[in-house]
């Protein structure tokens, strides 16, 4: 697949997620986001009210992530930090602004002990918060720790929820996305449920290989280095 750099940094969740994020890395990283055109700009919850206000008026959404990065959080907590987010960006940008997207890890621990019923709860409570308010959900796997059968599963409950999209991993697990993780999640997610990879992603070969995989979306810290690989 060839694609344009701006075709490209549509597709991009431009993450700034580093425990360390300076306010003045958070004010590059946004003004960088809003100019190069990007889906979203990721950042800590407690940042999501700085970068609203960055690229407010453009077509760069504002995203953060909810339970991260282990997803052990209890499910009112997740809930919770759910609706203070999208409640902080819209104080900003307004109840009719662009949908806030939030990136919620499942508890792991949970998937691989199959104990379904917690997992599809949590889901369904962060879901509710999440469309109650305008916003779009996106549920991050972390499939470094789980096998097919795992994700498989895990891809039809979220299917049968209605979440936005499944994500692959936080950039912080064992490993990062894989084109074989992408392609599995494609296959078992009905067509209306979007697929983001993220983690470990640092180069356009790596893009492009996981957007043909079935990828519709990238999360990645080296979006300038990606876009700068881009012919046009």
């Amino acid at each position: 697949m060839v694609m344009s750099r701006r075709d490209l940094a549509s597709r991009i969740d431009h993450a700034l997620l580093s425990p360390a994020t300076l306010r003045r890395d958070l004010d590059e990283g946004c003004r960088f986001a809003r100019n190069a055109g990007v889906a979203s700009v990721c950042v800590r919850p407690c940042d999501l009210r700085r970068t609203a206000e960055a690229v407010a008026n453009s077509r760069t959404a504002a995203s953060t992530v909810i339970g991260f990065p282990h997803g052990g959080s209890t499910r009112a907590i997740k809930a919770v930090e759910a609706r203070e987010a999208i409640e902080d960006a819209q104080s900003v940008l307004g109840p009719t602004g662009p949908a806030i997207e939030l990136d919620m890890v499942v508890n792991v621990g949970r998937v691989v002990s199959g104990d379904w019923g917690p997992v599809r709860d949590e889901l369904h409570a962060v879901l509710d918060v999440t469309r109650g308010r305008g916003g779009l959900l996106k549920v991050i796997f972390e499939t470094g720790f789980l096998n097919e059968e795992q994700i498989r599963r895990l891809c039809e409950i979220c299917g049968e929820s209605g979440v936005d999209f499944v994500k692959t991993s936080t950039g912080f697990g064992p490993r990062g996305a894989t084109v074989d993780d992408v392609r599995l999640m494609r296959e078992h997610s009905p067509a209306e449920v979007k697929i983001k990879a993220s983690g470990g992603i640092r180069t356009l070969a790596d893009a492009i290989a996981l957007i043909d995989a079935g990828a519709d979306r990238i999360g990645t810290s080296r979006t300038a280095q990606i876009l700068d690989e881009c012919d046009t």
